[in-house]
């Protein structure tokens, strides 16, 4: 039978196909659990070693050489690691790009750069991590762009145009800071953060600059890590109501909780696998499906929903996994 990747092709540009959870480690200890955790589940989720807030003050230099190391021994196909580096205007941005191109090049699963304030010195980061890879032999590689600053927020979709990108990130934290008090902390954590209307704005332009462009957009991570259910109801927020595909932890309590948040229920998955199932009998041509009629636009909309779904480590029933993913 045809495989959907022969014949439902996008119209526009593919959203990348990369995890839903992204799990933070500034340290060399949590990076080495994190990463055993991340091989020892079906969960599947990504962690980035960060060389920013996790550097010491007056150590940048040593840390970055130690996350490079870290990456050039652990990460690979089967652990996806990535990095976070200094922000443009630090001193320690390029040395960071340096050091990681060096020592783990082939290695990095995705490159993230913090908190840019416009349109050029994002542009002038990504150019000189391109630059690092070629004197390296190394393909750049994938480049997420946290926003966190009100000027970079101007000009979201600017910056989402550039080359090389695969995603955008909300920065919540620092983007409330950066409005020196007037946005109350109410806005940093549930109900507010969903709710206020300059916050729930940027959210809203972050993503669709995000999806204009074919990236993933990344949600800012829940700061309680007692109360489980919290993840989830933050992660489902962002999935549902404002298009994020994927979301920050900031402790491996909320890995999961984060995953199952994004992920669709099960009735769509169980509508999904039969759709798809019956559209793959039919070659592809139209179908009936409980009395709805669907054909190779739905098949695409589906076949997302199910290739996620089956990348984030849940289930799909076995005819589907024979089928679609063997």
């Amino acid at each position: 039978m045809i495989h959907p990747d022969n014949v439902l092709f996008q119209t526009g540009s593919s959203l990348p196909l990369i995890p839903s959870c992204e799990h933070f480690a500034g340290n060399e200890k949590f990076i080495r659990k994190a990463v055993i955790l991340q091989s020892s589940t079906e969960i599947k989720f990504d962690v980035t070693c960060d060389c920013e807030d996790g550097a010491p003050a007056g150590e940048e230099y040593q840390h970055a050489i130690m996350v490079g190391k870290i990456m050039a021994e652990l990460g690979g196909p089967n652990n996806r690691l990535g990095v976070r580096i200094h922000d443009p205007m630090h001193q320690a941005c390029n040395q960071d790009i340096d050091i990681l191109m060096a020592e783990a090049a082939q290695n990095i699963a995705y490159l993230t750069i913090p908190k840019p304030v416009s349109y050029d010195d994002t542009a002038r980061t990504v150019d000189y991590i391109h630059k690092a890879a070629e004197l390296n032999g190394v393909s750049a590689p994938p480049i997420h762009i946290l926003i966190e600053t009100q000027s970079a927020l101007s000009e979201v979709f600017k910056i989402a145009s550039i080359d090389g990108l695969e995603g955008l990130i909300f920065g919540l934290l620092d983007f409330v800071s950066d409005h020196q008090g007037a946005i109350p902390a109410t806005a940093m954590r549930s109900p507010g953060q969903f709710t206020h209307q300059l916050i729930s704005r940027a959210k809203t332009e972050v993503a669709a600059a995000a999806l204009r462009h074919g990236l993933i957009a990344t949600h800012n991570p829940c700061l309680e890590i007692q109360d489980r259910s919290l993840a989830f109801d933050d992660a489902k927020t962002a999935r549902d109501t404002f298009g994020f595909m994927r979301m920050y932890s900031i402790h491996p309590s909320q890995i999961e909780s984060i995953v199952n948040g994004m992920k669709p229920n099960e009735d769509e998955i169980d509508r999904a696998t039969q759709i798809l199932l019956a559209a793959q009998k039919a070659d592809w041509g139209p179908i009936s499906h409980n009395n709805e009629m669907h054909d190779r636009a739905s098949y695409r909309y589906f076949w997302n929903l199910l290739q996620r779904t089956h990348l984030n480590g849940i289930s799909v029933n076995e005819e589907a996994k024979i089928s679609f993913f063997q």
